[in-house]
């Protein structure tokens, strides 16, 4: 991770737009009143969007499992399902 501050990084922005795309580098921008910003590439950033959606999708895992073993289900057959569906 590096840090730079806003002049630096204007003034050599093609270097730190190849540190983030090519060595994977993640570069936090310093900048008045602590309104930083971060650069990374649009690998980086998917890899990191994908994993948040992981996440959320295994905390609907985590809340189902806990009701399953708290005895909170319906047990429905096939045949209710599929005549639900068509209702």
């Amino acid at each position: 991770m590096l840090a730079v501050n806003y002049s630096t990084l204007r003034n050599k922005l093609k270097e730190y737009f190849d540190k983030a795309t090519d060595q994977y580098e993640t570069v936090i921008v310093t900048r008045k009143n602590e309104k930083n910003v971060v650069i990374l590439s649009l690998e980086k950033y998917n890899e990191i969007m994908k994993n948040a959606e992981n996440a959320e999708y295994m905390n609907k895992i985590d809340k189902s499992m806990e009701q399953v073993k708290q005895g909170k289900v319906v047990i429905k057959t096939m045949d209710e399902l599929e005549a639900k569906e068509n209702e």
